[in-house]
């Protein structure tokens, strides 16, 4: 508990925010780009400590909100083919997709199985060898190497009836896009500190290139106090570079042997993101050699053209072109309980962290 309060420090909270007022001049606006950091900064109140001339954007950091209905309705679609046993985590469940969500097709008796690791998936096809297991792996660089350890793991103990339904997405493209669309001002990136932990600082270096500073933040409240603090020195001082705050987890080339698994199984792919659309090589598939583990090869199934949920400003609010109580759904019609878009079903979603903690 004393590292724990450490990060906590209500005396040395109050001196970071002190010394953004001080040198904050300019009026800018910051993206934090991971959906943790959205519920940190809700939940800690830091938007309301900041000074007016700073606004702080929630972007597409949250891999249950970006994962395009028409992924979702595939994995509805292979679950609901004969003999497949559907495993995915929790969050996907209650996601709506264009016609139904994975919470409601398993109550009208669908086999789709929440589990909490990808070796939970590997379980149930040894127990199962009669049936097709599919593991609907959607998640960012932080979780993905262990979706492509358990297809190493599932080669070597020849389990044939194991594939995954890859919907991986890697982060920093996504930034790049969101710079090309040019909706929203974006100063600074506080990039995320999970998936930084796995990829390094070094992708980050082409944003920064491009005149857009960049800091690699931890998730307690005086990491993001200290990350917003390091973005407006660089932004008031003219500079732009990948500076990494969270030095204690993250390392410029990253953790090289997650990176090294990755490379072994998957390569990068287009990715279709919720409200942004395609973007070129933002997501993996699965290399050649592991073709025989690969969903999408193994169910050729027909879906319907996807839709969206009439009114629900999702797509606008992960571009950060909206913020959450600016949609007309939001609080009324969509709540936690009964969430209309993806945003208010994660615990990392902007929608849940504004309906949570804020006013």
């Amino acid at each position: 508990m004393r590292h724990l309060s450490e990060y906590r420090d209500p005396a040395l909270a109050k001196k970071f925010i002190e010394e953004i007022r001080k040198v904050s001049h300019k009026k800018i606006s910051l993206m934090e780009v991971c959906g943790t950091h959205t519920v940190a900064i809700s939940k800690n109140g830091i938007r309301q400590v900041l000074p007016e001339k700073i606004t702080l954007l929630s972007g597409p950091g949250c891999p249950v909100c970006v994962t395009a209905n028409r992924d979702l309705d595939k994995a509805i679609a292979i679950a609901q083919e004969p003999g497949v046993i559907l495993t995915t985590f929790g969050d996907m469940m209650k996601v709506p997709g264009s016609h139904s969500s994975l919470a409601r097709e398993k109550a009208e008796g669908v086999d789709i199985r929440m589990v909490y690791s990808t070796l939970d998936a590997l379980g149930i096809a040894e127990n199962n060898p009669n049936k097709k297991v599919v593991f609907f792996g959607v998640g960012f660089e932080t979780t993905s190497p262990t979706v492509a350890l358990s297809i190493i793991e599932a080669e070597r103990r020849g389990l044939k009836n194991y594939s995954v339904l890859v919907r991986h997405k890697v982060i920093p493209p996504a930034m790049i896009a969101l710079l090309s669309l040019g909706e929203v001002r974006i100063d600074g990136f506080i990039c995320p500190g999970h998936v930084s932990t796995i990829i390094g600082s070094l992708p980050y270096e082409p944003i920064a290139a491009e005149g857009i500073p960049c800091v690699i933040g931890g998730f307690e409240p005086l990491d993001i106090l200290q990350s917003i603090l390091m973005l407006t020195k660089q932004i008031e001082n003219g500079e732009s570079c990948v500076e990494i705050q969270y030095s204690r987890s993250v390392r410029p080339r990253g953790n090289e042997i997650a990176l090294q698994t990755l490379d072994k199984v998957f390569k990068l792919a287009d990715a279709d993101w919720r409200g942004i659309g395609i973007i070129p090589e933002s997501g993996h598939a699965l290399r050649e050699e592991y073709a025989a583990f690969d969903a999408d090869r193994t169910f050729k199934v027909d879906i319907p053209p996807p839709k969206e949920a009439q009114g629900c400003s999702c797509g606008e609010i992960l571009r950060g072109v909206k913020f959450p109580h600016e949609c007309k759904l939001f609080g009324k019609a969509c709540t936690p309980e009964a969430p209309v878009g993806p945003c208010m079903v994660s615990s990392e979603g902007s929608c849940a962290a504004y309906y949570r903690y804020g006013k």
